[in-house]
């Protein structure tokens, strides 16, 4: 942070916004060599970018569509998020549980053709398998009527390690990022054309004037307030869309491979992922009325899943078995026409400029962040704010790049900091004390996410380093105060900063509760 000190200094490239295409873009433009600065007014990932299905994924229901072109690209990309990030993607295999053979035949044939697409970067080959076989790789499917499945192939992860990694590369390429730091005001020259921001660090309250060339808004789904920071009048470009997904015991699924439901009763697909030995089913979508950074999920939303997710597991979860529900609210481009539901909203990503050169990025998904972050970056080029530089992102790295990680122990989303981890643990073996019980999570992943990953709150370390939060809800709130005790040591604070943890703790978390 001290490099913001030099209030003369003219940065390259300002991104607003720490999810995944902010991060993106401050991996891309350091990578080309720009200096570049990026303010998350929250912790990186807290919103949209850490409730994802935990997908890497070509878009199989935009296939449903023909949009041929977007799920090319987007196959494309999950092979380089593969490529480049082995220790936090891997492949999964997918099963389309079907009950007439019209279905069987039509989804085999689709899934082919998204092989076909995918070629190059392929994950697995997809193929028909029948009701015996659907039954041995999915127990707890259910039997009447059924006449065979179709298996297929994508990628899964984990969200927001994936953004924690990202701000530590872009830190590596020489960028500056800084989480809990709000971007208040756009700066504008005697032209009107942005030249800067003014931002503040939310802990210290220090205000910052950051000169720039190019200023980049990746604010997701606050992208309209920004926009309005340079136009005050400036109409609002993105609706938000929420989706909720529950968080069940593996007990409901017993196979390592997902479910794919591809048409529920809304229109949508619905997912059923094997994730840190759990399973994740959803997902909804839900226009709202403003943006929020903790939304909270409708009865609604959780029913719908459930009486979905009953149809395709056997026997069927009830509201006492989710052990954790988290909500998500998607950056979608407006619809041009009022009452357009959320599901036919465009979801390919979306470069804008505004007449005094704002360059707003809004849409898109987790699997086309880097494709993004390129536009993005080359739009800055194309209006002549920044030198021409080629990008490098296509064969860079991700911190943590490691192959092969052992998928079980949760230790494999650290990468290559792993030993590290392990070698604080064997140095005091007190660091290995667990932070519940049930799982594995030890006080030396605590004190590595503070030092390491600008983990700053109890929140930061239970919800998006470690995800005990989004794994299991009530064991996360039982570990909030040790976890406050372990950060205050470390970060030379008092006791009453320890109760103000957990107690925003607590309050955050119940909205993962189902009563």
């Amino acid at each position: 942070m001290s490099r913001l000190d030099d209030q003369e200094k003219v940065w390259d490239v300002v991104v607003i916004g720490g999810g995944a295409t902010g991060l993106g873009c401050a991996v891309d433009a350091a990578a080309r060599g720009y200096e570049v600065a990026l303010f998350e007014r929250e912790d990186f990932a807290k919103c949209t970018s850490s409730r994802s299905t935990k997908l890497v994924h070509g878009g199989v229901r935009y296939l449903q569509k023909m949009e041929v072109d977007l799920v090319r690209e987007a196959l494309h990309e999950r092979g380089l998020m593969k490529q480049n990030a082995p220790h936090l993607v891997k492949d999964q295999a997918f099963v389309i549980s079907n009950y007439s053979h019209w279905d069987n035949f039509l989804y085999f044939c689709g899934l082919l053709f998204y092989d076909v697409l995918s070629f190059g970067f392929g994950y697995g080959r997809s193929r028909f398998i029948s009701a015996k076989k659907v039954l041995e790789y999915l127990p707890t499917s259910e039997v009447k009527g059924l006449r065979g499945g179709v298996v297929y192939h994508d990628g899964q992860f984990d969200d927001s390690r994936m953004a924690v990694n990202l701000a530590q590369t872009a830190v590596e390429q020489g960028a500056v990022v800084a989480n809990y730091t709000a971007v208040e005001k756009v700066l504008h020259d005697e032209q009107g054309k942005v030249c800067g921001v003014v931002a503040r660090d939310l802990v210290s309250g220090k205000e910052y004037t950051v000169k720039a060339k190019a200023v980049i808004n990746a604010a997701g789904i606050f992208v309209d307030e920004v926009m309005q920071m340079d136009k005050p009048d400036m109409p609002k470009m993105v609706v938000p869309s929420q989706g909720v997904h529950l968080v069940l015991d593996m007990k409901f699924l017993q196979s390592d491979y997902a479910i794919m439901v591809p048409k529920t009763s809304d229109g949508r697909v619905l997912f059923a992922v094997p994730w840190h030995d759990k399973v994740v089913v959803g997902t909804t979508d839900i226009q709202r009325p403003v943006a929020e950074s903790e939304p909270k999920p409708l009865n609604e939303e959780i029913d719908f899943i459930l009486s979905t997710a009953g149809l395709y597991m056997n026997p069927a979860p009830t509201r006492k078995d989710i052990v954790s529900v988290f909500a998500g609210q998607r950056p979608l481009a407006a619809p041009k026409k009022e009452g357009k539901s959320s599901k036919e909203v465009s979801r390919s990503h979306k470069v804008i400029v505004s007449d005094h050169d704002l360059i707003t990025i809004t849409g898109g998904k987790w699997t086309s962040y880097r494709r993004m972050a390129e536009d993005t970056v080359d739009k800055a080029i194309e209006l002549g704010k920044i030198a021409k530089r080629k990008c490098a992102t296509r064969k860079l790295k991700v911190h943590g790049w490691r192959p092969n990680p052992n998928l079980a122990d949760h230790m494999y989303v650290y990468g290559s900091d792993e030993p590290a981890i392990l070698q604080m643990i064997k140095e005091n073996p007190a660091l290995g004390e667990r932070l519940s019980e049930k799982y594995g999570y030890t006080v030396a992943e605590v004190l590595w996410a503070v030092r390491e990953e600008m983990a700053l709150t109890v929140e930061d370390v239970l919800a998006r380093r470690v995800r005990l939060l989004f794994v299991d809800a009530r064991e996360a709130q039982k570990a909030a105060r040790r976890v406050a005790e372990v950060m205050a040591e470390e970060m030379g604070k008092d006791a009453s900063w320890i109760e103000q943890q957990v107690e925003a703790f607590v309050k955050v978390s119940n909205n993962y509760i189902v009563c």
